[in-house]
């Protein structure tokens, strides 16, 4: 049998497992990673959606100019489409920049991110091997193809884990220090570490199929990137894959269809695109599916956590379910990165759980509901809507009104990007401020702790995320304040901080807060008027070493987990 020793074992190479060992070894942690597949092999059409906050991950890993480059053609519209068929007539669209206008777009519901990195449209297919091949390349970076994980066991010393190579049969024996399940919906890591999932079963039911369509293209009068049709007979979507002839069709059954082999596929087909039953196409792949909303009721056994798939489980709306896998990758990486280097105690970890289970739980509710939503205006279009004159024009326009206004929020989602804050965590220094509300759509920047902190753009025409640094940063906007006890307190710790001075015209976002501290993901950690009274506290909390006071902190309203003596914020002056 061979053997391996690593820092961090990933099992699982898709978008989760390969951004998560990415950004280890990125913040310099030897990874293995296991996957079944061959090398760069791609998965099937799925999730078209890359979020503009993964978008900025893979800015920082240096990722994201191949992943904007690829799928879609430049010029193919990004739109979403409703229509009564796909080649019918259309009801409203919401209107998306292809990627070659993304520098300078029109104004419309998706060009108002506040991010160098905005979202990009782009099916699995592509990304993927993207993501592989520079994942490849990085130091420190073990894939292993066709090696299936057969168990572990688990010891004060870490993770042992047994695999073998699925081509010739040769066993492995991995030793790390920590093991990540990033092995998808069905994920053996989970069932192995007894975490069960729980919600809903069953939302949805779809009949999904990959064609090669040549003809295709050429009876839609306006392309789109999501072609929704709506109309009595059957309601689906198709996406555009490669801007030419490839297609991935979803068709939705109704409730009173028993299953999947009971649903025509090829009758299904035509009737969303709205096409003769002499026209051609090929069929490249299938993969039926049932839209859930499940999540996991724990991420962590000791030194083995859960990534995306494997913790939850949603209907796949606008690639939520990829997206905030990616999301939790990135939480948890630099948590183990700070452990394994030593600056950050093994409390630490506890912050992955407390933060992202209720995010993800949220979200998965975000997803349901609209799901539900889109799936019952299917289902309720009216018999008039493909009737000719006057009468089917009032009905046209109505449904198209309606679908716009449905879908528009989980299309050009900025709130459930940039929106959402964590406000029960160990590692976090609270103060008195709530933070902000948010929606699908809507949220506002802010510096409460917790929240992403807000992009600026730099004097020097850089993106502030460009400049902060791979540990905590510390924003300063008055150079007169004085955090040389901060930041000498953080050298004796070995907590890694950079400060960073912001210029005047920088100030009125992070009023009245002089300083503000950002961790490695981009949350604030803590913020204040001045210097801390106490900076040891300060830095022993952040790194996970505060112990755990029962005082709740004055103005009272967060938990006790992230108190510790001066907790509020005027304390902090």
């Amino acid at each position: 049998m061979a053997k391996l020793e690593t820092e961090v074992f990933v099992v699982g190479a898709g978008p989760v497992g390969l951004t998560l060992a990415m950004d280890l070894a990125w913040r310099g942690v030897a990874v293995t990673v296991a996957e079944t597949r061959y090398g760069g092999e791609p998965p099937s059409a799925k999730c078209n959606h890359v979020s503009a906050r993964s978008m900025e991950i893979f800015r920082r890993l240096g990722v994201a100019p191949s992943v904007r480059d690829a799928g879609l053609p430049p010029d193919y519209p990004h739109d979403v489409a409703y229509r009564t068929t796909t080649t019918g007539t259309e009801l409203s669209r919401i209107p998306i920049p292809s990627r070659a206008e993304r520098d300078n777009p029109t104004p419309g519901p998706d060009t108002w991110w506040p991010t160098p990195e905005p979202p990009h449209r782009i099916n699995q297919i592509y990304l993927e091997p993207i993501l592989f091949a520079h994942a490849t390349a990085m130091p420190g970076l073990d894939i292993r193809n066709r090696t299936r994980v057969l168990g572990f066991t688990q010891s004060a010393h870490g993770v042992t884990a047994s695999a073998e190579d699925l081509d010739s049969g040769q066993r492995l024996e991995i030793s790390c220090q920590y093991l990540i399940g990033c092995d998808g919906g069905r994920s053996g890591i989970r069932r192995a570490i007894g975490a069960e999932l729980h919600g809903d079963p069953v939302v949805s039911r779809v009949q999904s199929t990959v064609i090669c369509a040549p003809r295709l293209l050429s009876l839609i009068d306006r392309p789109a990137w999501g072609n929704f049709s709506l109309n009595p007979r059957r309601s689906g979507n198709v996406y555009a894959i490669d801007g030419r002839e490839i297609w991935l069709v979803h068709n939705y059954l109704r409730p009173d269809e028993a299953d999947f082999d009971s649903v025509d596929r090829d009758a299904g087909i035509r009737a969303i695109l709205g096409v003769a039953p002499d026209f051609e196409y090929q069929v490249v792949g299938t993969e039926d599916w049932f839209g859930r909303r499940l999540v996991a009721d724990r991420f962590r056994d000791r030194s083995v956590f859960l990534c995306g798939d494997a913790a939850h489980i949603w209907v796949p709306n606008a690639g939520y379910g990829m997206n905030a896998g990616i999301a939790d990758a990135t939480n948890l990486s630099w948590l183990l990165a700070g452990v394994l280097a030593g600056w950050a105690a093994p409390e630490i970890l506890d912050a992955y759980q407390a933060e992202r289970l209720p995010i993800t739980d949220q979200v998965s509710r975000y997803a349901m509901d609209t799901a539900l939503a889109v799936n019952a205006q299917a289902r309720a279009v009216p018999a008039e809507i493909e009737e000719p004159g006057p009468a089917g024009d009032a009905v046209r326009a109505q449904v198209g009104k309606a679908a716009y206004e449905l879908n528009v929020n989980q299309f050009c989602c900025g709130g459930l990007n940039f929106g959402y804050f964590y406000d029960a965590s160990p590692i976090i220094g609270y103060d008195d401020e709530t933070a902000p509300g948010y929606t699908m759509y809507h949220f506002t920047p802010s510096t409460v702790p917790g929240c992403r902190t807000p992009h600026l753009w730099l004097a020097d025409g850089r993106s502030l995320y460009d400049a902060l640094g791979p540990g905590y940063t510390l924003l300063r906007r008055d150079r007169a304040v004085d955090v040389g006890g901060l930041v000498s307190t953080a050298a004796f710790r070995g907590v890694p901080l950079t400060v960073l001075d912001l210029a005047e015209q920088h100030t009125a976002v992070l009023a009245p807060w002089r300083l503000l501290l950002v961790r490695p993901d981009q949350h604030v950690a803590w913020r204040g008027t001045g210097a801390p009274a106490d900076p040891l506290a300060l830095i022993d909390l952040v790194r996970g070493a505060a112990e755990r006071s029962a005082e709740v902190p004055a103005g009272g309203s967060k938990p006790p987990v992230g108190a510790f003596p001066g907790g509020s914020a005027t304390a902090w002056t």
